[in-house]
């Protein structure tokens, strides 16, 4: 039977992760200089996927697995990226160029097109690109950086979110540039809507810097207005087990089913007679109105179900919405003519899931865990209407569904599918006395599956509250942290 991955709890420090890694790679940094060390984890969305681009509230949990990125500036102009790690996914593992080629976001594009495997240069080379261009008098030296990764991508626990803000940590401190919080967070979203064209809000980099070891973090995306972190109690745990359904923010399912919250928003502007505007303060494009102020989720779910729910259509082809309304309001999907969209249960969504979050995240802070069984039966059931809603909008995945369902069979008060949708890994809430029913349900997933699944379990701090370590060469032991 295939053994599971990581399912025993692992040290995520310092030593362990990175000075082993470096010492693989002697050569590639210059002894006499200092490192400067960034680390960041992957998140699991416990609720609140898909209503970050439409301004709604999440609730977000870190993981133990992350990106650790080590930076040292250098002397010239170069800028050398290296990444043994890609090659386990048949990536390029190695980038370099001079800054003078990072002229805009077209160039970078171009030197990540040139060879098959060579995407994930994106963020990196983004994030190298954000710093020069946003803080006046950088980048007149080049850097070395080195990454490494315990976190699996393609999984929909933002695996190239955790890249693209520790790399930018990282940068940014060899540079000596104070880039941390929100700041930080949006600049991540930055470099993966416009240099990386991923069509993703900020829940996810708000979560990776700002999120706490063993907490969830409430976070209002408009366009990141985060709450004070909510402690988990020591017998509540919730866990990630991956479904081997691949999931991706540039997939057709997760782009159709933004475009229809975009389409819906449209076609409701529209009939309050709002008239829509380019919102110039944003450094990420978008539109503003007078009573939502660009936010579908400022809707209130009770009249959206009273005054529009039967107006907006269930469906509609992308042509018949171009004919009447004409203009997109949204720069990072495009909609194409022949393709249905789910515009009903996708403003449902963005009302609903936005309703649904602030209830859980109003019981995790005001419940007594020590007499909170009917309590967390109730979380468990909302957990499982939003799984139920992202079929709705046709971000269903019947490898989730199956591994929900074998979860609410063993007895755990809640499953759902995360991060996305179409795929990737499904959250489960229980009892930390439940872990054993955990790994059994697991093992009997990878036996039916005939592959190991990644087993998410563990928690650690963001990259703020790590913050950044410095390494230094010491003979005879090799990178020491400081």
């Amino acid at each position: 039977m295939p053994s599971l991955i990581s399912s025993e709890p692992e040290s995520h420090g310092v030593e362990e992760q990175v000075t082993a890694a470096l010492a693989a790679v002697h050569g590639f940094f210059i002894p006499e200089d200092s490192i400067m060390l960034a680390r960041a984890p992957g998140r699991l969305d416990v609720m609140g996927g898909n209503v970050d681009y439409t301004g709604g509230a999440v609730l977000q949990g870190l993981l133990r697995e992350a990106v650790w990125a080590a930076c040292q500036s250098r002397s010239d102009d170069t800028v050398r990226v290296l990444n043994p790690g890609a090659s386990c996914y048949g990536w390029t593992t190695s980038f370099e160029v001079s800054l003078s080629a990072l002229r805009d976001e077209d160039a970078i594009q171009t030197i990540c097109n040139a060879e098959e495997g060579s995407f994930w240069g994106r963020y990196v080379l983004g994030a190298v690109y954000f710093v020069i261009s946003q803080f006046e008098g950088t980048g007149t030296k080049g850097l070395n950086l080195f990454l490494h990764s315990d976190l699996p991508p393609n999984k929909g626990v933002s695996s190239s979110a955790a890249l693209t803000i520790a790399a930018l940590k990282a940068i940014s401190a060899a540079w000596e540039i104070p880039l941390s919080g929100v700041a930080l967070a949006i600049a991540g979203q930055w470099v993966e809507n416009v240099v990386a064209g991923a069509a993703c809000g900020i829940m996810d980099q708000a979560a990776i810097v700002l999120g706490k070891d063993s907490h969830l973090l409430p976070l209002l995306c408009q366009p990141c207005l985060p709450s004070p972190a909510i402690a988990l109690p020591d017998d509540l745990c919730i866990w990630g087990i991956d479904s081997l359904a691949p999931r991706s923010t540039t997939d057709t399912a997760y782009a159709t089913a933004r475009a229809a919250a975009f389409m819906g928003y449209r076609m409701l502007c529209e009939k309050e007679e709002l008239t829509v505007i380019a919102d110039k303060s944003s450094g990420i494009p978008r539109w503003v109105d007078a009573r939502w102020n660009g936010y579908l989720s400022n809707l209130p779910h009770p009249e959206f179900r009273l005054r529009y729910e039967y107006w907006l259509p269930e469906r509609l082809t992308g042509s018949e919405f171009i004919e009447r309304y004409g203009e997109h309001l949204d720069p990072f999907t495009t909609i194409e003519p022949s393709r249905e969209y789910p515009v009903r249960a996708a403003v449902r969504y963005a009302t609903e899931e936005n309703f649904r979050v602030r209830m859980v995240s109003s019981l995790l802070e005001a419940t007594s865990w020590d007499a909170s069984e009917s309590c967390l039966r109730l979380i468990g059931k909302i957990l499982y209407q939003s799984h139920h809603a992202y079929t709705e909008c046709g971000l269903g995945s019947r490898k989730c569904d199956d591994l929900v369902e074998r979860a609410l069979k063993a007895g755990f008060p809640g499953a759902k599918m995360t991060g996305g949708g179409a795929g990737g890994v499904v959250a489960i809430l229980g009892r930390a006395s439940d872990r054993p029913i955990l790994l059994r349900l697991a093992e009997e997933y990878a036996l039916d599956c005939g592959a190991a699944p990644h087993l998410f379990e563990g928690s650690s701090d963001g990259a703020d509250t790590f913050g950044i370590r410095t390494l230094q060469f010491k003979a005879g032991e090799g990178w020491v942290c400081f």
